[in-house]
């Protein structure tokens, strides 16, 4: 566990575990991981973008992401298609489109498998100060929104009628989650990425009575899969970031089973 790669790993997974923490829980409070996973699935072209340009992957995949961001905040604008159709729409359409993106890339073949599920061993000196300055941002605009995005999360009308803008709080939080999207990919892939951020708030709502003890719950049950997970993956030889995803899945099934005991009672 002393080897290098193992300790980039390491911090990048619980730099990424403190800054997906606070979001988790808001996608959790709000039922937006629809609107994350479409935005994961878009990162597919920002990994393409990154390669035809070369540019850095993170970089490609940050802009892709806000990009999908912004429409998805335009779109949800309009009244005549449900927004889940929309997301639907979106969704499937961007990760087609990866797909075919990234096999048009001249040059040798692009490792799909990679991106589609991370590769957490990879993490370079280069992605951790992403992580960290994309986490200071994040973090620091989380804390600055904390009590207009609370009181949206508590009661969206009684919010708006008391003045909070729903619209631009919203897509502030949206493009957030595509920068937090954009620098966890590299850890657990486009197709984990929504399990790293809503798998531990899960796993906390059962057990925080407060919306600040869930936070630095779900920042702790986070940093906890990450150094389980990559034991497991170094014990047993297995892929970095599906590890970790599942080591917070069992969190989460236990968590679960003990409210659902609870209330049973």
């Amino acid at each position: 566990m002393l080897e290098p790669f193992l300790l980039r790993a390491l911090v990048a997974g619980l730099g990424l575990a403190v800054v997906a923490a606070p979001l988790g829980c808001f996608i959790v409070w709000q039922r937006m991981a629809y609107f994350g996973e479409t935005v994961a699935q878009a990162s597919l072209i920002g990994v393409a973008l990154g390669l035809a340009l070369q540019l850095d992957i993170t970089f490609g995949v940050l802009i892709v992401a806000v990009v999908i961001a912004a429409l998805l905040i335009w779109f949800s604008r309009q009244q005549v298609v449900a927004l889940d159709s929309v997301l639907g729409l979106l969704h499937h359409a961007a990760l087609a489109a990866g797909v075919i993106a990234t096999s048009m890339i001249k040059g040798p073949p692009v490792d799909l498998v990679g991106f589609l599920f991370g590769d957490v061993f990879a993490v370079t000196t280069a992605d951790i100060t992403w992580i960290f300055a994309g986490g200071i941002v994040v973090l620091t605009a989380v804390a600055w929104l904390w009590q207009p995005l609370l009181r949206l999360a508590v009661h969206e009308e009684l919010a708006a009628a008391e003045g909070v803008d729903r619209r631009r709080i919203r897509a502030v939080f949206i493009m957030l989650l595509a920068v937090t999207i954009a620098v966890a990919m590299k850890i657990v892939g486009v197709l984990l990425v929504m399990a790293f951020l809503v798998v531990p708030a899960v796993t906390a709502r059962p057990l925080a009575g407060t919306p600040e003890r869930m936070v630095v719950l779900t920042a702790l049950i986070a940093g906890g899969s990450v150094l389980a997970g990559l034991w497991l993956s170094a014990t047993l030889d297995s892929p970095g970031g599906p590890s970790i995803v599942i080591v917070m899945a069992v969190a989460a099934g236990l968590s679960l089973t003990a409210a659902a005991l609870r209330a049973g009672r």
